[in-house]
Parts: structure tokens; C-alpha cells; sequence
């Protein structure tokens, strides 16, 4: 039997799996210790056979938890965003975490982070944003507003009233605007690595969507995927780590594809118009930079984490030397260990200023 450790499902869901899965991907999936697991040296410079078509509403991608939805609209249009919402697995401590996606990533791919915080006592919320996993795929004009707002609507809608907030990637850029929107509901916010750290509109001309769409839309491939994947990685590449390519690939072999390329492209957009650099200087809440310090995604990403950190009114920073875009990937223990740390915190008190 094969599941991934990145994937934990429950016995009875297993069946299921394997029934919407090629047996290829179960044994890619195949259970490895958590922080350091043995890895073959290169991934498939081909897609591995049998790799099926990842459905536009992630129906046939296996997740963690049950996902539930809520209804939202938007310029005149009724759309659904899913999300999971799982209850403490230890003993409640009566604080509830919303985790917040990147760009090449969904909801599940929080599996770890939410395992970890629900056995600390945590409800955990974990959101596909519009144009997402197993959220609505609408063709429209994406900021970062639009996920704000939509999880503050589900928020309401749940009655919470107080959080805290992690996004991961592009999903901290969500998390700041979040934050910077709704400061009275934020106990603490985390952004691992964040991306987004600089304003990239100086001297940089804007660009028509159409050929972004072109683009994305003729130009992505398996190699082209799993080039992005690898530079998550600069210790190296694990079996763990191909059903992310696969999923992401996935979208290119179904007739669906224009419509995705277009949401991805109208989402990349997000980091050149609206950027969230000129709003940490104004958030007050308590605040954790987060993540491995060798990302390759930024062109000097320790420095520019500490910016953040420094222009943010309340924050702590730890980086893991080493470790790349998706700590909780690549060292999941370490990496829980200072997030359940920081969220246990009192929001009252002080962030820890020992980084400095």
C-alpha cells in the first residue's frame, strides 16, 4: 500500500485513492520519514505513463479532510470557494489557524502543517482561493482583495471572530493584505516564505494579459513544471515531492486547459500590479517571518525577510539555513516545532526580539 506522507488520508479513504489514482502515482507516494527521507538523484525528465488529466474542480486530486464550500459573488457572478476545516486532534486550546496557499500549490498541500497544529489543539481552516484546488475557475481581473474579502466572508460565516493567519508563498502576500485589512480579527499572522518581498514596478513596463495567456497557455510543459519545483529544493529532489508536478501538469491535458491557463496567468499578474510591500509598516499585529533561508525564488531572500521583519511593528523572524521555499516540506518537525511556538504565544505580548 502506498500514500504519501505530504497526502496523509484516513484507511477508509485509501480505497477510493487508489481507485481515482494510477498505481504509479500511490508508489510515488509512498510513506518516507518525515524530515530527511531518502531521495533518487533525478526526477523523470518525462512524464511517468499513465498520468491522468487533473480535472478543472481537482475532483479526481485526493485531499486530506473532508472539504466544504462556501458560496460567494463576485462582479455579478456566483462562484464557490472550498475549503477544509478540521478540528483539534489533541486537546483543544480554543484558537483556530486559516492557511493560506502559494501560487503552484492548493490546500492540501497544507497536509503536514495541519496535522501538526490540530494535535497541538489548533482548529485549522485551510482555504483553495478562487482559481484553485477544488474552488471556482472564473475568468476575471484577480488582486489579492478578492481573497481577503472571500475569507473574511467565510470567517462570518463560521463565527469566528478572532484568528490567526499563515500564508505560504504567494499566500502570504494574502496574509498581509488580510492583515492590513481586518487587523481586529488577526491574533497573529505568519509568512513563510513570502514572496513578493520587493515592488517590482519600477522600470519594469506593463505588459497585455493576452500575451501573458499566450504564454502560459503554449509554453508550460512537464519540464517547465518540474524546472519550477526543483528550484523549491536546494537539498535536493524527492519521490515525495512529483505528485505536486503531476497535479500541476495534470491541468495542461484536459480540454479545460485555455480556461486554467487564463487563471493562471490573470494570477501572476498579482505580483506586478498589486504588491503588499508598502503595507507591513503599517500592521501592528503580532508577526513571525518564517522559512528557509536558501530560497531560490528571491535573489537574496535572507536579507529580504529580515526587511520585512524590520519594517513590520511586531515581529519575529527565524530562517533555517539550508532549507528552501517549502520548509514544511523539507523539515517538517523544525519547522512546526517554531510555528506552534509562535501561535501558543499571547498576542498581547511583545514578538520575541532576539533576532536582531
Amino acid at each position: 500500500m502506498c500514500l504519501s506522507s505530504a497526502l496523509p488520508a484516513p484507511p477508509l479513504l485509501l480505497a477510493g485513492i487508489a481507485r481515482r489514482l494510477p498505481a504509479f502515482v500511490l508508489c510515488l507516494a509512498l510513506l518516507l520519514p518525515p524530515a530527511r527521507a531518502a531521495s533518487q538523484q533525478e526526477p523523470p525528465s518525462d512524464p511517468p505513463p499513465g498520468w491522468p488529466p487533473t480535472a478543472i474542480d481537482y475532483s479526481n486530486v485526493p485531499y486530506p479532510h473532508p472539504v466544504s464550500y462556501l458560496d460567494v459573488r463576485l462582479m455579478g457572478q456566483d462562484h464557490r470557494m472550498a475549503y477544509m476545516d478540521v478540528g483539534p486532534a489533541g486537546e483543544p486550546n480554543g484558537r483556530t489557524v486559516v492557511l493560506l496557499h502559494g501560487m503552484n500549490f492548493f490546500a492540501a498541500a497544507f497536509a503536514p502543517t495541519i496535522e501538526a497544529l490540530t494535535e497541538a489543539g489548533f482548529r485549522v481552516i485551510a482555504v483553495d482561493r478562487l482559481g484553485y484546488g477544488r474552488s471556482s475557475k472564473p475568468l476575471i481581473h484577480y488582486n489579492l482583495h478578492i481573497p481577503a474579502r472571500n475569507t473574511k466572508a467565510l470567517l462570518d460565516e463560521l463565527g469566528l471572530e478572532r484568528v490567526a493567519v499563515l500564508g505560504h508563498s504567494m499566500g502570504g502576500m494574502v496574509a498581509t493584505r488580510f492583515t492590513s485589512t481586518y487587523p481586529e480579527v488577526v491574533t497573529h499572522v505568519v509568512m513563510s516564505n513570502q514572496i513578493g518581498l520587493t515592488d517590482t514596478r519600477p522600470g519594469r513596463p506593463w505588459s497585455d494579459p493576452e500575451a501573458a495567456y499566450r504564454s502560459v497557455l503554449e509554453r508550460t510543459s512537464y519540464r517547465s513544471v518540474l524546472a519550477g519545483h526543483r528550484r523549491y529544493y536546494p537539498n535536493g529532489w524527492r519521490d515525495e515531492y512529483m505528485p505536486w508536478v503531476m497535479y500541476q501538469y495534470g491541468l495542461t491535458l484536459g480540454g479545460d486547459w485555455p480556461r486554467m491557463a487564463r487563471v493562471r496567468a490573470a494570477q501572476q499578474r498579482i505580483l506586478f500590479e498589486d504588491p503588499v510591500v508598502h503595507e507591513w509598516q503599517n500592521i501592528e499585529t503580532k508577526a513571525l517571518v518564517i522559512g528557509g533561508a536558501d530560497d531560490r525564488l528571491s535573489r537574496d531572500f535572507a536579507g529580504q525577510a529580515r526587511n520585512v521583519a524590520e519594517q513590520l511593528r511586531n515581529a519575529e523572524l527565524v530562517l533555517f539555513p539550508g532549507v528552501g521555499h517549502v520548509p514544511h516540506f523539507e523539515i517538517p518537525e523544525e519547522y512546526h516545532a517554531e510555528l506552534v511556538r509562535f501561535l501558543l504565544s499571547d498576542p498581547a505580548e511583545p514578538a520575541d526580539q532576539g533576532w536582531r
